[in-house]
């Protein structure tokens, strides 16, 4: 690995740092700008379809619906990422916490998993290209929601 790449690295490395802060102060607008235009999102272990959202629009817009009036905080860990010229691979460790309102009867919930990504360098800036989460644990008010009972995750 030399300098140039290292430097790539964190450049990234500040783009997922960006992802999770901006999702966490609600900033949907500079989220938007976080990914590519045509961004495959997938998150089958949180809304049971393998089928991907794509395009950057169509993904904040179902966060906004999904954890718009939730406190979150999401953190990513440990980094695992490769680059190949103008594209590049990673893989995080990943936890959040959600506080629902009352309405939801939620309650707070903790998850944690990893994120496997692709990035592309768009613009001049990197730019998450693909977003897989895949989660090992997930429970709400401390009762496990998945993976549920008897189903091997």
């Amino acid at each position: 690995m030399n300098a140039e790449q290292l430097v790539e690295i964190e450049a990234i490395r500040q783009l997922k740092a960006r992802y999770f802060r901006l999702m966490d102060q609600k900033r949907w607008d500079e989220l938007r700008d976080v990914f590519t235009a045509d961004v495959e999102v997938r998150t089958p272990d949180d809304t049971g379809d393998e089928t991907p959202i794509i395009g950057n629009d169509a993904f904040v817009d179902m966060l906004m619906s999904m954890i718009g009036e939730v406190t979150a905080v999401h953190h990513g860990h440990m980094g695992e990422i490769s680059v190949d010229g103008d594209e590049a691979s990673g893989v995080w460790s990943m936890e959040d916490h959600l506080w629902w309102p009352p309405q939801f009867g939620l309650g707070h919930m903790w998850g944690c998993g990893w994120y496997e990504e692709t990035y592309r360098r768009d613009g001049g800036h990197w730019r998450i290209a693909s977003m897989y989460l895949r989660r090992i644990r997930v429970e709400s008010d401390s009762k496990q929601l998945f993976p549920r009972e008897g189903v091997p995750s």
